[in-house]
């Protein structure tokens, strides 16, 4: 419901406060020269309030998230007038809100499990910690050559333009990769799609990679069909891996995402190959010299060793 009321309220309480008019010549001025004065404490909550809680379309605008312009239009059904956008980033940030890219959260993900599992890493990090053990997080990740979208420096008042190689959805390379924790090493291979018997044959590229060691090898991965079967779990044993799976809906807990994510920011950001042997090489060349500073590869793919109260709240099993 419109309450038009209260823009009265909020003048009658800003105007008639001795600190805030001033005399100029006989008459009683506005300390604050735009037409609308600042809100009431009270308003000023309840639309940072609304913000924190609600969505716009709880309130009959478009979307399901909160933009400038669309609290402009709330703040005008609300009061009866249109603040400035300027007004209104001061109001978030001085109610502690501040403008970010949001979070997806899987709800399917089981907080028992995720409870259960950060449990048992914690007495494995110790392990590893001691130099009793090797732990290697495993993953895939699908690269595509034309361009993935990001933010970059340019002018002010122009567009910032990158030429696409049109490339088609099916130009994409299926890496494994295999992070060794210990070390600071990252490892990717390719042999075409992610499947039951490529997963058996990186397994044997992993063990060549390590090399002869007395120590060890745990394998953490997450549930995929191909790591779930049957050829691929006897070949880990055969190979003396432990395996160890993640819980289910839970990427946060496999640092080895961050080196998608890390190789996609130098590789394919705002730049399309033209040719599938050019993202290739380029991918290969991201490995090999992030490799070379393994303190930094540790520090940027360190993984989480406590889990978040707040976000579990969040996950619905």
């Amino acid at each position: 419901m419109v309450e038009k009321n209260r823009t009265s309220e909020c003048d009658s309480t800003t105007l008639d406060s001795p600190i805030q008019r001033q005399w100029d010549g006989g008459h009683y001025l506005r300390a604050y020269r735009w037409p609308d004065p600042p809100f009431c404490p009270e308003t000023a909550e309840e639309i940072a309030e609304t913000v924190r809680s609600t969505e716009p379309v709880e309130h009959g605008l478009s979307g399901h998230g909160w933009t400038v312009p669309k609290l402009m239009a709330y703040v005008e059904q609300l009061l009866g007038h249109r603040p400035s956008r300027t007004k209104l980033r001061n109001l978030l940030r001085k109610h502690g809100l501040s403008w970010k890219k949001c979070r997806k959260v899987l709800r399917k993900a089981n907080p028992e499990k995720r409870r259960v599992f950060i449990e048992q890493f914690q007495r494995l990090f110790e392990e590893v910690c001691q130099q009793e053990t090797i732990l290697i997080y495993i993953d895939e990740a699908h690269i595509h050559r034309d361009m993935d979208l990001g933010y970059t420096w340019a002018p002010k008042g122009k567009p910032a333009y990158h030429l696409s190689e049109c490339a088609p959805l099916s130009h994409r390379i299926n890496w494994y990769g295999a992070y060794n924790f210990n070390d600071g090493q990252c490892f990717i291979w390719n042999e075409g799609n992610c499947n039951q018997e490529h997963t058996v044959v990186f397994l044997e590229r992993v063990a060549e990679w390590l090399g002869v060691t007395d120590r060890p090898v745990t394998i953490i991965w997450d549930g995929a069909p191909w790591h779930r079967a049957l050829i691929a779990q006897a070949k880990a044993h055969a190979l003396g891996f432990r395996l160890v799976p993640l819980p289910g809906y839970s990427p946060d807990l496999n640092p080895i995402e961050g080196l998608w994510k890390w190789l996609r920011e130098d590789v394919t950001q705002i730049h399309s190959y033209k040719t599938m042997h050019d993202l290739f090489q380029a991918c290969k060349a991201f490995v090999d010299r992030i490799n070379l500073d393994p303190d930094a590869l540790v520090k940027r793919l360190w993984p989480k060793l406590e889990l978040d109260p707040e976000f579990e709240k969040l996950l619905v099993s």
